[in-house]
């Protein structure tokens, strides 16, 4: 299971680990259910990971215009196990998405300093 807090901003936030070809980082990430991709993470961290981009996509965002955005890869652990997902670029604190929260059950307890707790679901 991995857990987390709601900081004072009401914003769900998880500790990962994440591992790129040069160094290994611990970040937080904050939980959006309106981000259907896995992460993103700005180029400060993307350059200390030692991270080349893999690909160009557009990103629609939530005005519904569209930006370009660079595409990584990054080994995170995830509940036990490292896997390998895709990450966006993006200058904002980074963000878990709801492709890396598929198949997973998320509760939250919406109070400054509540409980953020994200498992596995039986069938995933």
């Amino acid at each position: 299971m991995i857990t987390g807090t709601v900081n004072s901003g009401l914003e769900a936030v998880v500790r990962l680990s994440i591992r790129g070809p040069q160094s290994e980082i611990e970040a937080e990430a904050i939980v959006d259910t309106g981000f259907n991709g896995a992460l993103t993470l700005p180029p400060d961290l993307i350059a200390k990971l030692g991270l080349r981009s893999t690909s160009r996509s557009q990103a629609v965002l939530a005005d519904g215009s569209e930006i370009p955005v660079d595409l990584y890869e990054v080994l995170v652990f995830w509940n036990g196990r490292l896997l390998r997902i895709p990450v966006g670029a993006a200058d904002s604190d980074p963000l878990l998405g709801m492709a890396l929260l598929y198949g997973h059950e998320v509760a939250i307890c919406v109070l400054e300093g509540g409980e953020v707790s994200i498992q596995d679901l039986p069938f995933s």
